[in-house]
């Protein structure tokens, strides 16, 4: 995740990172402004259109559309940005979890084995679940054309919560704790199952399809149909005009389908890794 100052204007203007969407879109607002340049050639040199030629009232297509495009990428990005903060929610519940377990485990273990064990499995838990959100095997689970042998078995974020169980019911059978005390473990053991299934759900299942297309296709559309009418009060302006809306609605498109998916590796996704070292390091504090 990148580290930035919101207050620092010029940093944001003047510096391109490699979250930034020019270098993405570099090759396709070349090919639009070659576009534009062809389309303002025909128009102006060639075909010597009038000023009261039809083609000029295209733009009135394009002010009526303009409002559709706006909702439909506000919408998007809002989405996409209701994914993330709900993958971050998500993750510092699994903090809190953890402390809470830990703080409770720290109470009632008294054996030095016991607690070395949680000292390891609670941020266990955190690592491999990092791990398995970055898979990409995770996210075609509930995809129809693909056909995964799926061993659940391999499920490593079940595995370190079933030895958690167990640990934990072992030391009840041992009687190291009460069956108050096991009730008052329960809610954080189910709480990590809980928190993986959630993560799960952001990753497994992605924006609609036909939705993800048909902003892309209206975008395209939309964007080269620009210069048949502008052509008319812009001249050849208008192949920078094209290529700058093209750079700020694919932009948008861009960043939703990048933050949509909270749990990779990209520059905007967030730092679970990060989040997982802070875990360990506050359960070895505590425990």
């Amino acid at each position: 995740m990148t580290s930035y100052n919101p207050k620092d204007w010029f940093s944001f203007i003047f510096r391109l990172n490699k979250a930034d969407t020019f270098r993405k879109l570099i090759p396709v607002m070349i090919f639009i402004g070659i576009y534009c340049a062809l389309i303002a050639y025909l128009e102006i040199e060639y075909w010597e259109l009038p000023e009261d030629s039809h083609v000029k009232n295209i733009s009135v297509m394009h002010g009526m559309l303009g409002f559709v495009i706006s909702l439909l990428l506000a919408y998007r990005t809002n989405t996409a940005y209701d994914r993330w903060w709900e993958g971050r929610r998500i993750w510092g519940n699994l903090v809190n979890n953890s402390r809470n377990f830990t703080i409770k485990l720290s109470a009632v273990l008294t054996d030095e084995k016991d607690k070395s064990f949680f000292r390891k499995m609670i941020p266990a838990y955190a690592y491999v679940l990092n791990k398995h959100l970055k898979d990409d095997e995770t996210a075609k689970q509930l995809f129809d054309d693909v056909d995964l042998e799926i061993d659940h078995h391999k499920h490593r974020p079940n595995q370190i919560a079933k030895m958690m169980y167990q640990k934990t019911n072992d030391l009840y059978t041992a009687k190291k704790i009460s069956g108050d005390q096991l009730i008052m473990l329960n809610n954080e053991l189910t709480s990590f199952t809980d928190i993986c299934g959630a993560c799960e759900r952001i990753k497994n299942t992605p924006i609609p399809y036909s939705y993800s297309a048909f902003i892309k296709k209206f975008i395209f559309i939309y964007v080269l149909t620009l210069p048949f009418a502008y052509v008319f009060t812009l001249g050849y302006y208008v192949i920078p005009v094209v290529v700058f809306i093209f750079y700020v609605l694919a932009s948008l498109e861009l960043i939703a389908e990048e933050i949509e998916d909270p749990f990779g590796i990209d520059a905007n996704d967030l730092p679970t890794h990060k989040i997982s070292e802070n875990i360990k390091k506050h359960v070895e504090e505590l425990i």
